[in-house]
């Protein structure tokens, strides 16, 4: 029964295309379970009365015999499928247990057997059904159609499942967004709680991003997909929930193990506890019962159910505030962590830097041209060679320069050849010259910033004016608290970008939250110069700041700590941050402004980018993880109290089956606890 829970009741998949949402909440008699326990309750008490009142067996056999069929059928088919595999499950030895009874005339006894565990069946697949319908609740925020707007201008009812990237959808006052996309025409409010959790709704105009299931105000909106409908925010995570519902925690897989060994020692111990005595003169029937009894509750069916509710229910709540939890395995891990290290930009930082100001170098023009060459169109030609490097790039502060760029209306030319390396730029060649767009190290090296900062005639060279001059600006910026970035063309430097970025909303509460949780500083790891770096770590309350690193120099970090025995949590959203995130015991990427390699590697991601959710996924997951020790406390005293109540005493066999069947109920409602917002909110409190 509990060890098919899982596989037997999957989460259900979005509704095809056109077609009504699945509903919410499942009713009760839709599940076979529930159906099947109600009929073999029912006929039992039709049964029961009967038998007690000494009529007829004709009247009261073939209630029984319905309330046999009725309860044990399903569990007892499953049992001997197992059985063909060499897999011994507990749900036959119940079935071969009431069918024991009624063998020697404990008619009743055995059907309120079969009538408890079906019951208890039933209450496990209502409770895991209650799962998978919290999760499958956001489908229902998505529309299951479309108004595409066709080539010639007109409007097409089409199926969600059909638009494609670039298509243009029609949305009416009062309509929930059909897809991911941006607002090419038209404005309106949108209540975009559901996705980015913002408690008042947001003012949409053109260029704005928009998502599937946000509920638009008054306004007309055209919106231009943006995704495949698989990847709408919505669906992944729903997809994701999914796939984590179909994944085993090690706690669980060990019980798992060890369920197979110690089911087969339940019936040798049976078989002897049965044979013994009677080969020793004991009465036959009361050598069985107490034998049958033993093995219903040595049965280690609550001790099975102990750790995947918690989990899973931990996993569909976090889902339902934003945090995709890609497996029971990353659930149960969250909560063993004893550092944090976060990235800067886009993590503590909101990740949509802007290009703060173009400082030209030189007195010639990046375009080649005189020197008299105006300083504005010396700035846009630097811009707009760098925002054509940058255009391919995935990076936050390429998307900062290629949106300034478009800003300010400049033609962006074709880039070709391009190369991107993590934690150092990108190189293309963009109008037949080779442009390099970098951190300042990268592109203009450290022995040059010595030269220029000691004006060290030796160690000047070729380039050396324009670098020590790159290498001035760049301290400007860097000590005005901006992150530089150097634009080279054909080997020389011609321009420093100065971009900014703003702090993300809760970061300091968040940077404390988790310290007060794992006991330890929380890190900043980042590619970015370190006065940046440290004036973040000031405003968020990081003491451990590390800036300048490459990728390797990250993953080397994370592997100090873990070599000095700490689990780390790796939060970030960059391709640079893709190998910690990897290397790290947990990684959780920021979904929004994520990289793919990021949302990729990373165990779980954070949809909305609320930096509050890190901390509180990390308590749910403790929690979760308390609720599963309990669990299997609860099912140890219960199973050892009831197998040395019958060993030692005379434990009637309906007390056995009620201690056995509550016990497993009681362990898998406990479970179900985390399903509760209040479970949320204390974890995030």
């Amino acid at each position: 029964m509990a060890a098919q829970l899982v596989d037997e009741h999957r989460l259900p998949s979005p509704a095809a295309p056109g077609g009504p949402p699945p509903p919410r909440p499942t009713r009760l008699t839709a599940l076979p379970e529930v159906r099947w326990a109600a009929l073999a309750a029912l006929a039992f008490a039709l049964a029961f009365p009967l038998d007690l009142a000494g009529a007829p067996a004709w009247t009261w056999g073939p209630l029984y015999a319905v309330c046999y069929a009725a309860g044990g059928w399903e569990p007892g088919h499953a049992g001997l499928v197992a059985l063909r595999a060499r897999t011994l499950d507990v749900d036959l030895l119940m079935v071969v247990a009431a069918l024991g009874a009624a063998s020697i005339g404990q008619f009743l006894d055995g059907g309120l057997l079969i009538v408890i565990f079906a019951t208890s069946g039933a209450l496990e697949a209502l409770a895991t059904r209650r799962t998978a319908d919290s999760v499958r609740g956001l489908l229902d925020l998505a529309p299951a159609t479309a108004l595409r707007l066709t080539a010639d201008g007109t409007e097409q009812r089409v199926g969600v499942a059909e638009l494609r990237v670039g298509d243009t959808v029609v949305v009416r006052p009062g309509e929930r967004l059909p897809a991911d996309g941006t607002v090419v025409e038209g404005a309106s409010d949108v209540d975009q709680a559901t996705i980015t959790g913002e408690p008042l709704p947001v003012a949409k105009r053109p260029g704005d991003e928009a998502f599937a299931g946000t509920l638009n105000g008054t306004g007309a909106l055209r919106v231009r997909v943006d995704r495949d409908p698989g990847d709408f925010v919505i669906a992944r995570i729903v997809a994701m929930v999914e796939e984590a519902s179909e994944t085993k925690a090690p706690t669980q897989l060990f019980i798992e193990k060890v369920e197979q060994r110690y089911s087969v020692g339940v019936v040798v111990a049976t078989l002897a506890l049965f044979a013994v005595p009677l080969a020793l003169g004991a009465e036959f029937t009361e050598t069985l019962l107490r034998a049958m009894t033993f093995m219903i509750v040595a049965s280690p069916c609550a001790v099975v159910l102990a750790t995947m509710p918690p989990l899973l229910s931990a996993i569909a709540n976090a889902g339902r505030h934003g945090v995709l939890v890609k497996s029971a395995v990353v659930m149960e891990r969250l909560g063993e962590v004893d550092q944090v290290a976060l990235d800067k930009t886009g993590t503590l930082t909101e990740g949509a830097p802007r290009v703060a100001a173009v400082r030209v170098l030189g007195r010639e023009a990046p375009g080649g041209g005189a020197a008299d060459t105006s300083v504005a169109a010396a700035r846009d030609t630097a811009l707009a060679l760098a925002a054509a490097a940058e255009q391919p790039s995935e990076h936050p502060l390429a998307r900062a320069v290629v949106d300034a760029a478009r800003e300010r209306g400049l033609t962006l030319e074709p880039a070709r050849e391009f190369a991107s390396a993590p934690g150092s730029g990108v190189r293309a060649v963009v109008a037949g010259r080779e442009v390099r767009v970098g951190s300042p190290a990268a592109t203009l090296g450290e022995r040059a910033r010595a030269a220029a900062v000691t004006e060290d005639a030796p160690a000047v060279t070729e380039a050396a004016p324009e670098v020590a001059e790159a290498w001035r600006v760049v301290d400007e910026e860097e000590g005005a608290g901006r992150t530089a970035v150097v634009v080279l063309v054909a080997g020389r430097p011609v321009a420093v970008l100065a971009v900014e970025d703003r702090t993300r909303a809760g970061a300091a509460d968040a940077v404390a939250a988790l310290r007060e949780l794992t006991g330890a500083e929380p890190a900043l790891l980042t590619g970015d110069n370190g006065r940046a770096a440290a004036r973040l770590g000031a405003q968020t309350g990081i003491g451990d700041v590390r800036a300048d690193l490459l990728p390797q120099d990250k993953v080397a970090a994370v592997r100090a700590w873990q070599e000095a025995g700490r689990k780390v949590l790796v939060v970030g959203d960059g391709v640079n941050d893709a190998p910690a995130l990897a290397a790290a015991h947990s990684g959780i990427a920021m979904g929004r402004a994520g990289s793919d390699l990021a949302l990729e590697t990373a165990d779980a991601v954070v949809v909305r980018d609320e930096l509050g959710t890190v901390p509180a996924v990390v308590a749910l997951s403790r929690r979760a993880r308390r609720v599963v020790r309990q669990n299997l406390v609860i099912a140890s005293v219960c199973i050892g109290t009831l197998v040395a109540w019958d060993l030692i005493g005379h434990l009637p066999l309906p007390l056995g089956v009620a201690g056995h069947e509550g016990s497993t109920v009681l362990v898998g409602l406990n479970g179900l606890r985390l399903l509760r917002g209040a479970a949320w909110r204390r974890a995030a409190a």
